[in-house]
């Protein structure tokens, strides 16, 4: 075979070899399409399924999130991520932390006084 001869050039099965590139062309578009439009919806269903208290955000940060990605990665946290319950655990590391410094200050007011004692 030459490179100058082409393979099916003239025939019927040109046409349907065409016919079938195209429809396999506009099935993986499609495909593509609603692929991504069912990932961009996950948070908003996820909101739903959680009935979630800020559903009004999360809707509107997914459809924002269409031009400004990185708006749809809020809308994901926000739906994912339980806020009450986040809160509470940074609460409970803040005062486990505010603790631990206080009972810091403690030790080492202790050994100053301690010092102060021992140089009189």
């Amino acid at each position: 075979m030459s490179l100058v001869s082409m393979p099916f050039v003239g025939s019927g099965q040109d046409v349907g070899l065409h016919i079938a590139a195209s429809v396999v062309m506009i099935g993986s578009i499609v495909a593509l399409g609603y692929g991504f439009w069912k990932l961009h919806e996950l948070p908003i269903n996820k909101a739903h399924s959680k009935q979630h208290q800020q559903i009004g955000l999360i809707t509107a940060l997914t459809w924002i999130g269409f031009v400004w990605h990185w708006v749809w990665v809020l809308a994901v946290i926000c739906a994912f991520v339980d806020a009450e319950k986040a809160l509470i655990k940074v609460r409970d590391i803040w005062r486990q932390h505010s603790v631990t410094d206080s009972s810091t200050v403690d030790k080492s007011s202790a050994k100053t006084t301690q010092e102060e004692n021992h140089h009189a």
